[in-house]
């Protein structure tokens, strides 16, 4: 088990290709449910919603700010516990984004960054977009079937599985090689 875990994390094993493009990267973008989460939703009897997410990625986003790294999470849902769970990992949140390629344009914008130094996490449709768009696009391992032609990288993890620390963690050994 050990050995496995150290070959699949061993700088050596990055595609060469990939790892220049992380080399790029200046920001990276996640979309929220289905990327930090397993997708689903916990419905309470007076309508509150909660999720479960993976107590691991906050050490790899911690990662990417060491590593000078900006990061944010655009989400289509506006929902309290996606703006409660970035609090506490201290990672910009923009939520109600009906459109978010031209949000995405925007940060990039006010970054003064092109989107070919953007990696997007993404996992469903509505990311199509900025998958379509960005330098390094990026999809979590259980991903719909419509996206997955576009990632540069696809996680081994799924989503909510630690997929947002595994991305993290590429790109720290990217840029440590």
């Amino acid at each position: 088990m050990i050995e496995q875990f150290m070959k699949l994390n061993d700088p050596n094993n990055i595609d060469p290709a990939l790892q220049e493009t992380i080399r790029k990267i200046r920001l990276v973008a996640f979309d929220f449910d289905g990327v930090f989460t397993d997708n689903m939703v916990y419905v309470l009897q007076d309508g509150t919603e909660a999720v479960r997410c993976s107590r691991g990625d906050g050490i790899g986003l911690q990662k990417l700010t060491k590593l000078g790294l900006e990061t944010v999470i655009i989400s289509t849902e506006s929902n309290p516990v996606v703006s409660a769970r970035a609090h506490k990992l201290k990672i910009r949140c923009l939520q109600d984004c009906q459109d978010k390629q031209a949000t995405l344009e925007n940060i990039a914008q006010e970054l003064g960054i092109l989107l070919a130094e953007v990696a997007f996490v993404g996992n469903d449709v509505n990311d199509l977009a900025c998958l379509a768009n960005v330098g390094l696009p990026i999809v979590v391992n259980d991903a719909h079937p419509d996206v997955i032609p576009l990632a540069a990288y696809r996680t081994k993890t799924r989503g909510g599985y630690g997929a947002v620390r595994e991305v993290c963690d590429l790109i720290e050994q990217a840029l440590e090689k």
